[in-house]
Order: structure tokens, then sequence, then C-alpha cells
């Protein structure tokens, strides 16, 4: 059984047991969170649910692992001949979350 859902302005195909790092959440760890914007159901069956554009009554319950942080990127900016040049450094913050349960 798997589901495709959408937060944080991507989608991502999930299963039972997965543990997936989606856009940072306002949750602590250890609490629960639905997502109720469930784009597509497989049950394993060959029963295939598409929304148009969410699946009524559909749901993925997951629990909240971490918070964190992902590896610095290099943001290097610079223009040749203008003595330009520019250094920064990004990590963008994520929510990992294991998924319980698929509902629909």
């Amino acid at each position: 059984m798997y589901a495709v859902i959408k937060t944080g302005g991507k989608q991502f195909k999930v299963s039972e047991g997965d543990l997936v790092k989606i856009e940072k959440l306002d949750v602590v760890a250890g609490d629960t969170v639905t997502f109720d914007e469930v784009l597509l159901v497989n049950d394993g069956n060959g029963n295939l649910k598409v929304g148009n554009p969410i699946v009524e009554n559909a749901k993925v319950v997951a629990e909240v692992i971490q918070q964190g942080k992902s590896k610095k990127i290099i943001v290097y900016k610079y223009k040749k001949r203008k003595n330009y040049r520019k250094k920064q450094g990004h990590r963008q913050p994520f929510t990992k979350v294991k998924i319980t349960k698929i509902e629909g």
C-alpha cells in the first residue's frame, strides 16, 4: 500500500514504515501529524484511487521523529572584472517523519 501526499509544495510517494524528510513543520518530536492532501492511494490489491485534485476521505498519519537542518550548501556569486564576490552559506531546515498509517 502506498500513497502520494503533498506537503511543503512538494509531492512524496510514501508507504507505511517509511522515513521521509519533508519541509519544516511547526511540531515537536514525538507528535503525530495528519496529511489530508492525498493525491493518490494504491491499496496493494490493484485498486488505484486518483484524486481530482485530492482523494476524498483519505489521510496519511505520521509520527514526527526529529527536527533538523540539512548539510550546508555554499552560494557563491561572482562578476568578472568588477571585483564583486559574495560567499554565503545556507542550511535548509527539515522535519523527519515516519509514516504510521495510510487510510483511504
